[in-house]
């Protein structure tokens, strides 16, 4: 039975931003060589309320390292971040720095026990770099971004900013509850006994002693 080569079913593009070359190395342990770069941020780069713009630029200060088992990179991706408060809802921008280390094995390397579901491989002399970022940048932001740590949010009656009125903003709503119990008292009859005195009332006169009739 002749031999069937395996043939990936998917190949990495030389010329995809996040993907680097590591033929300079040489597979010589120790070799290692430092890149600047300026790449596009990819599209759904970020979590629901704040993230990076597809297309910013993400700005990468990179070390690759040849050891052993493949290339070890370490680096720093430096991304603008846009998105809203999580309490007021303002727009948010500002600049995120998360930093990463994580080892490419040679695509021809057998590793032992189940640890080949977690690794992440070289294609023939390439890497690519978008799973690594996007556990770096994207894990760590937060799900509530808030403009500022002692953001109070709006007013839940009328939407108003309350860093914009003021602590002493309120307003003044009845409680509908309240409001059916008085409505039922005013439905209901007075009851005898209370009152002016009036209506067949018997008083009593204390200078007197006596009762009026």
């Amino acid at each position: 039975m002749p031999h069937e080569s395996r043939i990936p079913l998917t190949r990495l593009d030389p010329n995809a931003p996040l993907v680097l070359d590591t033929r300079a190395l040489g597979r010589q342990p120790g070799s290692s060589r430092e890149e600047h770069l300026t790449v596009p941020a990819p599209e759904n780069f970020g979590v629901e309320m704040v993230g990076v713009p597809e297309g910013a630029a993400i700005e990468l200060d990179l070390r690759l390292e040849a050891v052993l088992e493949g290339v070890l990179v370490t680096g720093t991706a430096t991304v603008p971040l846009k998105g809203e408060c999580s309490r007021c809802l303002d727009p948010i921008a500002s600049t995120f720095e998360a930093d990463f280390q994580e080892l490419f094995v040679y695509d021809d390397t057998r590793s032992g026990g189940n640890a080949e579901d977690d690794e992440l491989r070289l294609e023939g002399d390439l890497i690519d770099l978008e799973p690594v970022l996007r556990d770096a940048v994207v894990l760590a932001l937060p799900l509530s971004p808030l403009c500022r740590d002692d953001c109070p949010g709006l007013c839940p009656d009328c939407g108003a900013r309350l860093a914009d009125v003021g602590p002493e903003h309120h307003h003044d709503v009845a409680d509908p509850r309240w409001a059916a119990l008085r409505d039922l008292a005013g439905d209901m009859p007075a009851s005898p006994g209370r009152g002016n005195g009036s209506s067949g009332s018997r008083g009593f006169d204390r200078r007197e002693g006596k009762q009026e009739g």
